[in-house]
């Protein structure tokens, strides 16, 4: 038998690579920093993966930990690739500059970390042990949110709709579903999902009570107050 195909393979070229420059994946202004979605636009189904531009002073990664109902509950590695950083990390700084690994084990640490110059930029990458690769909660409402920023929030809501059934009761996407219904003039729908997601993590009850996104129908009887 002539050839050097592996038996059962067919020949061809391998599936072409993805290549962009980190400044090419737009920052999406969520959470209080700029997300660029590197997982979402280079197609990576493997392991998460995102990246945060920040310039002095503004927060670089928000504060959060891995355990909310938008969280993935993943080990996170975060490495400063451009700038200079500070990060906070269950109440003990840690300078990082340029080239620093920050790996973060336990998703119940509490981390944030600010911009110490213009231009910083930083690669977070995250899975959960001995699970394949799932993508967060998060990333889905994210996603949408320039949409609604463009003035159409029913269309970030339809896309948050979609994954509704990737994440069933979720909160934290019945939550932000109901905010981009509310500002769509959904209102049923909005007060359907907003009510849900409070059943299911009641203190999102007092996140409601302050969120703008919901002055339209905060006068709803229906509306949980």
């Amino acid at each position: 038998m002539s050839g050097s195909c592996t038996p059962g393979m067919m020949p061809g070229m391998p599936e072409a690579p993805r290549i962009k420059h980190i400044e090419d994946i737009p920052a999406i202004p969520a959470a209080g920093v700029g997300y660029r979605m590197v997982r979402r636009e280079l197609g990576i189904t493997a392991f998460g993966i995102n990246a945060f531009t920040a310039n002095a002073g503004e927060h670089l990664i928000e504060e959060h930990d891995e355990t909310g109902s938008g969280a993935g509950r993943h080990e996170e590695l975060y490495v400063v690739i451009a700038g200079h950083a500070r990060f906070t990390i269950d109440g003990s700084e840690h300078d990082a500059p340029a080239g620093t690994l920050v790996f973060l084990p336990d998703p119940a640490s509490h981390r944030m970390a600010i911009a110490l110059a213009d231009g910083t930029t930083a690669i977070a990458l995250g899975g959960t042990p001995g699970r394949a690769y799932q993508v967060s909660p998060w990333e889905a409402t994210f996603a949408a949110k320039p949409l609604a920023d463009a003035g159409d929030p029913g269309a970030a809501a339809d896309q948050i709709a979609t994954v509704l059934p990737d994440y069933p009761g979720n909160a934290h996407i019945l939550y932000n579903l109901a905010c981009f219904e509310a500002l769509a003039g959904r209102r049923d729908d909005a007060i359907a999902h907003l009510r849900d997601a409070v059943e299911l993590a009641p203190d999102m009850r007092e996140w409601a009570a302050k969120d703008e996104d919901f002055d339209a129908i905060r006068d709803d009887p229906e509306f949980p107050s």
